[in-house]
């Protein structure tokens, strides 16, 4: 792993750049889905590839996992993230919070096992799932028009841009090895496939909308921290 890098220092300058050009775009957004001539095709894309290619690979995963198996890589990959977790709350001024995650990384990262094993939740320090979208909107940014990401997914304005700056507290880009870097990455893609496997029989009625005010809904409820108003 490489470790030295000014990534901090470029993650700043982007927070900086990315709030002052998506400020005036952001706020006047009116329609939530004014793309959704565009949006559909490309949901259509990802949901085919879904059902033909991840969704098997992520069942078949599944079935030959052994629960504690299944855990234990999920436990792995959230510890990953307690980095994002811990910089986004910082920038949201959420100390508490991210002296919580801070802990849970230490802690799992030792007495875990490298996070295999949650013992900072038997702890009682409970997880923040925190990213850089989270953190424009927190400082008043609007989400934007909802967009639809080839391959990603649902989205926003506001969120696909946070993907990057968030990009750079991921392990992946500081992983040298290729086949390990591909590996890893694969594996949280469908250890994070094969967690949703229950969740989508919630599906109803024209799936396209049911995913895209979900997903809305669900942003509203974690940017505003629980505080959600029906607008949906």
């Amino acid at each position: 792993m490489r470790t030295g890098a000014p990534w901090f220092a470029r993650l700043t300058r982007f927070c900086m750049s990315a709030g002052l050009v998506l400020l005036p775009t952001l706020a006047i957004a009116a329609d939530e889905d004014p793309w959704e001539s565009v949006n559909r095709p490309i949901f259509t894309f990802n949901d085919t590839l879904d059902t033909y290619a991840l969704k098997p690979i992520a069942q078949g995963y599944q079935k030959v996992t052994p629960q504690f198996v299944e855990d234990g890589v999920s436990n792995f990959f959230g510890n990953l993230g307690e980095v994002r977790n811990l910089l986004n709350n910082v920038l949201q001024a959420k100390f508490h919070d991210a002296g919580v995650d801070t802990s849970r990384f230490i802690f799992n990262s030792t007495f875990g096992v490298l996070g295999v094993f949650d013992v900072a939740t038997r702890m009682g320090l409970q997880r923040s799932d925190e990213d850089f979208g989270q953190t424009l909107g927190k400082w008043g940014l609007g989400s934007g028009p909802y967009v639809v990401l080839p391959f990603f997914g649902p989205s926003s304005v506001r969120d696909a841009v946070g993907r990057v700056p968030d990009s750079y507290v991921s392990v992946y880009p500081y992983v040298d090895d290729v086949p390990v870097r591909n590996t890893l990455w694969g594996l949280g893609v469908v250890d994070t496939r094969a967690g949703l496997l229950q969740a989508e029989r919630m599906v109803t009625g024209d799936k396209y909308i049911f995913v895209r005010n979900a997903y809305l809904q669900n942003r509203e409820f974690r940017v505003n921290d629980g505080e959600v108003e029906d607008d949906f």
